[in-house]
């Protein structure tokens, strides 16, 4: 096993390794903060460490298993997408708990929509018949739609509450900065840059998939901080309550 490829895996696997030791730390330390903290918050914050756990360690196995033989590499690639999916997920579960909190209807009904689409992007990373040439153009929407739709609550939202009330309620400008974190890296790895632009000089460190890496983990960190923002707002100022319940 090469150099670049141990680094590819130790860097997703220490990040495996950091959003337990966050999850823990955010349960036992974070959650007794506020008595009005229950179930419900656990059940988001998991999410979102389940989505983490899942997508680094599925894609540090994928590298791990990368030059085994081609059939487990080929598993390995759809535990890799898999991952990807369970975080994109995850990601949007507290958001939209938080944002969508007075509106249980909207929270309900893009949580069955982020669901759905995710469970579409699942189906053609595990189907072969969807992972021929041919069906490319339409995984890629499918993923593109994904990481998408989480632009369209966080617009209603704005529309229903203003982008300062969102901005206290999920943070979005965080969530914006992490999500041009992921595009950056992603671009960066399409273009294959900058390994395309000087051949050789990033064989082992800096080629466009480590940097990748590198994006997914601050993203992934920026993230947490936006929805443990979100979670303080929610249980100081809002009191855990809707302004009509406060009255």
């Amino acid at each position: 096993m090469d150099d670049a490829t141990l680094l590819n895996i130790w860097s997703h696997l220490l990040g495996v390794f950091a959003a337990i030791v966050a999850s823990l730390y955010s349960y036992l330390i974070v959650h007794p903060r506020y008595q009005s903290a229950n179930t419900a918050d656990v059940v988001a914050f998991g999410l979102f460490f389940g989505g983490a756990v899942l997508c680094l360690g599925m894609s540090a196995a994928f590298h791990a298993l990368l030059s085994h033989s081609e059939t487990v590499a080929k598993w390995g690639n759809k535990l890799d997408y898999s991952g990807i999916v369970a975080l994109i997920v995850g990601s949007y579960m507290p958001a939209l708990y938080y944002g969508f909190f007075c509106e249980p209807a909207l929270m309900e009904f893009y949580i069955v929509l982020i669901c759905t689409l995710g469970a579409g992007c699942g189906v053609v990373s595990w189907v072969d018949k969807f992972r021929t040439p041919a069906w490319r153009p339409y995984r890629a929407a499918m993923f593109i739609g994904l990481g998408l739709s989480g632009v369209v609550p966080v617009v209603h939202c704005v529309s229903i509450y203003g982008y300062s009330v969102v901005m206290d309620r999920m943070a979005v400008n965080w969530i914006i900065i992490h999500g041009v974190m992921y595009i950056f890296g992603a671009v960066l790895y399409a273009a294959r840059w900058p390994e395309r632009s000087w051949p050789g000089v990033f064989d082992i460190w800096g080629s466009s998939h480590q940097i990748f890496h590198i994006f997914v983990l601050m993203a992934a960190g920026t993230h947490l901080y936006a929805m443990s923002r979100a979670f303080d707002y929610h249980h100081t100022v809002m009191a855990s309550q809707c302004p009509s319940e406060a009255n």
